[in-house]
């Protein structure tokens, strides 16, 4: 059995397993969609669409089309050019079962484009995925500010600039009494001179 349906401004004929590329539905891949806007089923002619007749699809992929270039020249004094790039947003389906009765009492959700209000509306009342993620930052970035808040200013030791307080944090050391209590190896890694080690016993005070 063979049906026409119509989305997206145009129609498709197909049959039982077959893999459309239609325009960009608001559907995610694995999902169960139908198609109702049914011209004809069999014989069966719509008028304009087939009443209780249906088209259910499985959501393969969503992609994109072959590259579209648009150019534009304009012939004038002060003359112009312009070169576009375009590539067709898609949903890649897999026809999976034509109805043609009870496709309005089926449960399955209705095909809808992705510019369409249903599909726009569709899209605000979906979850935001990134949220989670969001939260799981928000402490790791206030436990960097706090640590930034609690270090030293290195850089108040004389002889120690940019490059050396770079040296000295990579060592861990972000404090006067930090790098006043220095051992021997950190002082030999991070060529911490004597003075430095004496100026931040002063300034840790």
């Amino acid at each position: 059995m063979f049906a026409v349906l119509k989305t997206g401004g145009k129609q498709y004929k197909v049959a039982s397993g077959d893999v459309l590329r239609v325009e960009k539905l608001a559907a995610d891949a694995g999902d169960k969609i139908q198609f109702n806007e049914i011209l004809m089923v069999g014989s069966t002619v719509g008028a304009p669409f087939v009443e209780g007749a249906g088209v259910q699809a499985e959501v393969i992929d969503q992609i994109k089309g072959e590259k579209l270039i648009n150019f534009v020249k304009r012939r004038r004094k002060h003359s112009s050019k312009r070169t576009k790039g375009h590539r067709q947003k898609l949903t890649l389906v897999r026809i999976t079962d034509i109805l043609e009765k009870g496709a309005d009492k089926s449960g399955v959700k209705a095909a809808v484009g992705a510019g369409s209000v249903a599909g726009v509306a569709a899209a605000a009342a979906a979850p935001k995925k990134a949220a989670p993620a969001k939260a799981a930052a928000a402490p790791k970035a206030e436990a960097a500010a706090s640590a930034a808040s609690a270090a030293d200013d290195l850089s108040q030791i004389t002889g120690v600039g940019p490059a050396a307080v770079k040296k000295l944090n990579a060592a861990g050391i972000t404090t006067f009494a930090q790098l006043a209590a220095a051992d021997a190896e950190t002082v030999e890694s991070a060529k911490i001179k004597p003075e430095w080690v004496e100026q931040a016993k002063e300034l840790a005070k």
